[in-house]
């Protein structure tokens, strides 16, 4: 069945082998935040591919995938998601996602249970507020405004503390390019799924392993909304990652992937 999405299998099957052989190996999924791609994980990829097989791919909207805008939601991410996991024949998987695609795990794990195995949850919430479908948009409308560019500023210090910036320009400088090339209305749709998503009606009934991890520093989904996804599943690990702001994968993949591989 063919997928909108694209992706890349770790490692890559051999010439001629089946999509799904996987040799009995551990199966992870791995889902990039808002605005960025699969490459958010280059760094925590390598420190899984002796222990698991890892899928990257691009949300709809995103990167390489396909980039018609229309009404998201984290359901239909999930459903996406879903279907990416029948084309290339795997039945059940890790799902671990960062930001948004926490979201979408969540939302994966609560509409499609028996296919997920375990869920790191990094960087990310059940919920975002009362306020935060106002909250959202209003992004989505800064950026009409301002363009994808001029709240760049605003997003690197979310992104990364302030030490990282500083000694890493190049990592920074490419999740900006990433950032600045999204399409508009793809990235207005993707602020509004966010500000929409509500996974708390799933948590009740999640019984797998659960890694939670989350920046110290982090002003997006703040460690409060880590230490309530911890409460809510009482079979969850919370790592809090001193000094880290939003995108954990990139500042400290050592410590996310450790996380990950605890749950596999």
């Amino acid at each position: 069945m063919p997928t909108p999405l694209s992706f890349t299998r770790h490692p890559a099957p051999g010439p001629g082998a089946p999509l799904d052989d996987a040799r009995g190996r551990p199966r992870v999924v791995l889902v990039h935040s808002l605005a960025l791609d699969r490459h958010v994980w280059d760094g925590v990829v390598p420190r899984l591919t002796d222990k698991a097989e890892v899928l990257t791919y691009d949300c709809r909207g995103h990167g390489q995938s396909d980039r018609t805008a229309g009404r998201y939601t984290a359901e239909s991410f999930a459903d996406d998601l879903a279907q990416l996991l029948d084309h290339v024949g795997w039945d059940s998987a890790a799902v671990a996602g960062c930001s948004m695609g926490g979201c979408v795990a969540l939302a994966f794990a609560g509409l499609h249970p028996d296919r997920a195995t375990a869920l790191g949850l990094i960087d990310t919430t059940a919920w975002y507020g009362e306020d935060a479908p106002q909250a959202f948009r209003k992004r989505a409308e800064a950026a009409r405004e301002k363009g994808m560019r001029g709240l760049v500023d605003f997003q690197v210090t979310r992104w990364f503390s302030d030490a990282y910036r500083e000694r890493n320009p190049p990592e920074m400088q490419r999740a900006v390019a990433t950032f600045v090339a999204n399409d508009f209305e793809c990235y207005a749709a993707t602020t509004a799924l966010l500000g929409d998503a509500d996974a708390r009606k799933y948590l009740p009934s999640l019984r797998m392993p659960v890694a939670i991890v989350v920046g110290e520093e982090d002003y997006a989904t703040p460690v409060a909304m880590a230490q309530y996804l911890h409460e809510q599943l009482p079979q969850s690990s919370l790592t809090v990652l001193p000094k880290a702001r939003h995108l954990t994968p990139i500042e400290h993949p050592e410590a996310v992937a450790a996380a990950i591989a605890r749950i596999l």
